[in-house]
């Protein structure tokens, strides 16, 4: 009978549903049958909050956020935590990465009101929308030294029906301090200045560990940023301290757990320094932004494990995270079976059953699987232990042991696909989708796989017909096994400079001019939405944003780049390729409109020193004249794509093809750049001021010496 009645009880759960079962976002549809009753955010709950006079729970998450999932089995699916909400509040129910602009304002309120953030992050509101009390996960009772949930909630009802106008007054007071943490002052004087981006590096070279790489103690997450930086600023002064900081970070994450080393891929961050025990999630912009760090230092060094390393994580792309309908999917789950990383550990047996004795034997020596395990009684593969001292201690060639490895990789991967997978967050987001394509078109120009470029322009293709409303970009889209319904949340910054920059990259991969047509709407839109007027720069919003507290100006860096480092980025490069001064005149007022804060704590925005460091720095244009399928010409382009030469614009003059971006409009950059005596011909200028054009490889490789790091 018991069986029977806890049968009933889970059709019974099943069978309840709230407003969430027919979101697009799989992180809501995962609390569509909670006993809360909860919304997404929009004009439904804001209304009802406002109109019966409640305070407003707000629960931010996303799929992948382990706490996430722990908090709602401990609490939302409680029957007596659902009652008090239900009973005292309007409960919201947030995807942060839907809605980055609900989560910056509220995860900034919280981190003012406790010292510190992260998700599950847990926040109540006046119903004028104005936050008065907040933290991150909350046990269902008191531990951990936190509160329990549901004691929180009580307290809050408590308060909020005793004195609803004192709750508004303290809540005004913070909301008061909140516009000014997020309303950026005026540059002042000083405009930009050079020696900031030295600055930047000796910050982090403080910073730096020395033993295990990164920056600062556990947990690290990955700095793509300061990469980018310290690889930019060595390309300026050949300082090998700086190229040493980038490669040994980019080294000791490469052979880590973090990194998945059959699968390839990177988790989200390292729980501890050695980079081994990672947070076993996978983000589609770690992997982008990661995969094109790899592009740039395999070009500066040459070294295989950087080359491996970018190839295997945009193969990650293709293989796990790519949507049937041309787009890239957002995530995976930390968790499968109902545990963390069970998905990615191995023991010694299960290697051998796999591999064999002798091989099996192999593996697990070099990639440090043993009896005891380093996590939870398992293995996760690392290379922290050097294949040199494994080859070297079994008398072979390190060549040889990568040969033999490198099947035994393969067999594990196939049979790792037998496992239960971890959860998929199949939503598509315009802006990762751009890093994603920016990543996969200079995998193509790099590494030569074709099949890079390809899915790049697929996955263009998608965003640019499926989530384009009006000339408009759209945010999310529903993944094609997805059984909600687009919600059509209007694009933020981020959304556009980051397309912008990938179909920038995807015409470098190429030269199909069509991509540059998409790019340069989008910029213009870009400038026409979210332009200030007043002060320069760029708000996250667009004035199609609605029902939010305030609007902000992204300038720091965090996950992933802000939304103005990229949108300075887009404008430079789009304004050097149509010779654009109305581009450029905003490259630089938007950094100029940081400049104050870039001078007191540069090492916090660190994309947007990349910017000012293209536009402090003379610019290098690279026009091949010649067929697109002409062998002289992929040789010069060869040539032209070993080399890391970061403020670098590329341009085909193909006299088959058109110059023409659209009627009546020519590149400049392509005006007079012709084949010479029917040969292909490379055209190298700074700053537009041109050398004589080469025929020869070799001697465009001595030219781009001159200004850029080849191997």
């Amino acid at each position: 009978m018991k069986a029977q009645a806890g049968t009933r009880d889970e059709e019974a759960e099943e069978a309840r549903t709230n407003r969430l079962a027919e979101e697009s976002s799989p992180y809501l549809r995962q609390h569509a049958h909670n006993p809360v009753d909860w919304y997404p955010w929009g004009d439904e709950a804001l209304r009802r909050a406002r109109e019966e006079r409640k305070p407003i729970f707000l629960s931010i998450g996303y799929a992948a956020c382990h706490w996430c999932h722990v908090m709602e089995r401990e609490s939302f699916e409680d029957p007596a935590v659902a009652a008090v909400l239900n009973e005292h509040f309007v409960s919201i129910k947030v995807d942060r990465e839907q809605r980055p602009d609900v989560d910056e304002i509220y995860m900034t309120a919280v981190q003012m009101m406790t010292g510190s953030g992260g998700w599950p992050l847990t926040v109540f509101l006046t119903p004028e929308l104005e936050p008065f009390f907040g933290g991150t996960y909350f046990p269902p009772e008191d531990r951990y030294g936190r509160p329990g949930f549901k004691r929180v909630l009580e307290h809050i009802a408590g308060l909020w029906g005793e004195n609803p106008d004192g709750v508004r007054e303290s809540a005004r007071s913070l909301t008061g301090a909140l516009r000014d943490a997020v309303a950026l002052a005026p540059a002042g004087e000083g405009g930009l200045d050079a020696s900031l981006t030295p600055r930047a590096a000796r910050e982090l070279a403080a910073a730096f560990d020395r033993a295990w790489g990164g920056f600062g103690e556990a947990p690290k997450f990955p700095p793509s940023g300061a990469i980018t930086l310290l690889l930019r600023e060595y390309a300026s002064t050949g300082d090998e301290g700086l190229l040493r900081m980038a490669t040994t970070t980019l080294d000791r994450m490469g052979r880590g757990g973090m990194y998945d080393q059959i699968g390839g891929g990177f988790h989200r961050y390292s729980t501890d320094e050695r980079w081994l025990v990672p947070h076993f999630e996978k983000m589609l912009y770690d992997n982008a932004l990661l995969a094109r760090a790899y592009l740039e230092a395999w070009q500066i060094t040459g070294r295989e494990l950087y080359r491996r390393v970018a190839a295997e994580t945009l193969d990650y792309l293709l293989r796990d995270m790519s949507d049937p309908g041309g787009g890239f999917h957002s995530s995976e789950d930390a968790d499968s079976e109902g545990e963390e990383g069970v998905f990615y550990v191995w023991g010694p047996d299960e290697v051998s059953a796999v591999l064999g004795e002798e091989d099996g034997e192999l593996f697990c020596a070099t990639y440090g699987v043993t009896e005891a395990g380093n996590f939870e009684g398992r293995s996760i593969l690392n290379l922290l232990r050097a294949p040199e001292e494994t080859a070297s201690e079994r008398g072979i060639p390190l060549e040889e042991l990568e040969e033999r490895l490198a099947p035994l990789r393969a067999k594990l991967l196939r049979a790792r696909e037998g496992r239960v997978r971890p959860g998929k967050d199949d939503k598509i987001l315009a802006a990762w989708n751009g890093m994603a394509i920016s990543a996969l078109a200079r995998g193509q120009q790099v590494l030569g796989d074709e099949r890079y470029g390809k899915a790049a322009a697929r996955a263009a293709d998608f965003v640019l017909t499926g989530m384009l409303s009006d000339g408009r970009l759209l945010r999310s889209h529903p993944g094609a096994g997805s059984p909600g319904a687009a919600r059509r949340i209007p694009g933020f910054l981020d959304d556009y400079a980051e397309m912008i920059n990938g179909l920038v990259d995807l015409y470098e991969a190429t030269f199909d001019p069509g991509w540059l047509e998409a790019a340069d709407p989008l910029c213009r839109r870009m400038l026409d939405d979210f332009w200030d007027e007043e002060r320069g720069g760029f708000f996250y919003t667009s004035a199609d944003h609605t029902d939010l507290l305030v609007r902000t100006k992204p300038y720091h860096d965090g996950a992933v780049p802000s939304g103005n480092s990229s949108a300075a980025v887009a404008l430079l490069r789009l304004s050097r390729l149509f010779e654009s001064e109305l581009y450029r005149q905003r490259a630089e007022a938007t950094i100029g409109s940081a400049s104050a804060l870039m001078r007191s704590r540069p090492s916090i925005l660190l994309n947007l020193l990349c910017a000012a460091d293209r536009l402090l720095l003379p610019p290098h244009e690279v026009v091949i004249a010649g067929e697109a399928d002409g062998e002289d010409t992929k040789r010069l382009l060869e040539v032209v794509r070993s080399a890391w030469i970061p403020n670098r614009t590329l341009a085909l003059a193909d006299p088959g093809g058109t110059p023409f971006l659209e009627p009546g409009r020519e590149m400049p950059l392509l005006e007079g750049r012709t084949m010479i005596s029917g040969r292909a011909a490379a055209y190298v200028c700074e700053d537009l001021a041109c050398q004589r054009p080469v025929t020869e490889a070799a001697e465009l490789e001595e030219l781009l010496r001159e200004i850029g790091r080849i191997r």
